[in-house]
């Protein structure tokens, strides 16, 4: 029996857009949509002018990213680079992975973003001081998703009822 024709990176329906001010882009899981469990693939379109997603750092996956159309610039802890199309950059889990696209041009970027698998990830967002915590698969019933300030800290047994 042949299998059936996968999804196509420069197909231009979409499972998800988000538009929210400085932010607007539009993807579809491309790697969960050809049958991958353990590996996260998206292709992703950033629009002229906007940014992908505020600047964060995952701590427990590790993201590839692969540029197929246009030329975003790449924001990370030691400043902003325009890539090129068919530039692979790999982005390492924790702060010195820290990453954001922004689209200074007039035309759409298009890319791939690849990424490891991991039961849970802890998500920073070092602009506006946000936790991100995260478990089990995207969208299923049962994962859980929390943001959260970062500020004031509590104790271990903060809470906790001590008898």
């Amino acid at each position: 029996m042949a299998q059936q024709p996968g999804p196509n990176i420069f197909d231009d329906s979409w499972e998800r857009e988000i538009a929210h001010g400085a932010f607007a882009i539009r993807g579809t899981r491309v790697g969960a949509a050809a049958g991958c469990q353990r590996i996260g693939v998206c292709v992703d379109e950033l629009a002229p002018g906007k940014r992908n997603m505020p600047y964060h750092a995952h701590f427990a996956i590790e993201e590839l990213l692969i540029v197929l159309r246009g030329r975003p610039t790449l924001r990370g802890p030691g400043g902003e680079r325009e890539l090129a199309a068919g530039e692979v950059v790999s982005l390492a889990a924790g702060r010195d992975g820290a990453h954001q696209l922004i689209n200074n041009t007039d035309t759409p970027v298009r890319y791939l973003m690849a990424s490891s698998s991991a039961a849970a990830d802890l998500i920073e967002y070092p602009d506006s001081g946000k936790i991100g915590a995260r478990g089990g698969s995207f969208g299923a019933p049962d994962s859980v998703s929390y943001m959260l300030a970062g500020g004031e800290q509590l104790g271990y047994f903060d809470g906790e009822d001590g008898d």
